[in-house]
C-alpha cells in the first residue's frame, strides 16, 4: 500500500509559476513510477505527466515545455514545476503510483492521492 500527499496549490497570476510536491508513504517509494493528474470542473481526469524510478519523463503536448517533473527518491517525493501558468492550467492535480514503467493511462494507476487545487487568474 502507498499513500499520496499533495500540496503546493493555489492562487497564481495567468504567467506565474508554482510548485507542486507530492509525498508517498507506505512501500519503496522508488520502485514506482510517479505521474501527475488534473481534473478541471466538469471535465475528465487528464494525464500530465509522468516519472520512472530512473528519472524518464514524458509530458502531454499542453504542458510541455512548460512543466518539469521531477523526483528525490531520498526523500519519497515526487515534484511538479509549473510555469507560465495559463487560465486553462486550472484544475485539482492529484499524485499517482504504479510499480511498474511509466505510461500516460489512467487506469493502469494503482495508487492516487487527494489532489491539490490550482488557480490561475487571467
Amino acid at each position: 500500500q502507498v499513500q499520496l500527499v499533495e500540496s503546493g496549490g493555489g492562487l497564481v497570476q495567468a504567467g506565474g509559476s508554482l510548485r507542486l510536491s507530492c509525498a508517498a508513504s507506505g512501500r519503496t517509494f522508488s520502485d514506482y513510477a510517479m505521474a501527475w493528474f488534473r481534473q478541471a470542473p466538469g471535465k475528465e481526469r487528464e494525464f500530465v505527466a509522468t516519472i520512472s524510478w530512473r528519472g524518464n519523463t514524458y509530458y502531454a503536448d499542453s504542458v510541455k515545455g512548460r512543466f518539469t517533473i521531477s523526483r528525490d527518491n531520498a526523500k519519497n517525493t515526487v515534484y511538479l514545476e509549473m510555469n507560465s501558468l495559463k487560465p486553462e492550467d486550472t484544475a485539482v492535480y492529484i499524485c499517482a503510483a504504479r510499480l511498474s514503467h511509466i505510461t500516460t493511462k489512467l487506469a493502469l494507476y494503482d495508487y492516487w492521492g487527494q489532489g491539490t487545487q490550482v488557480t490561475v487568474s487571467s
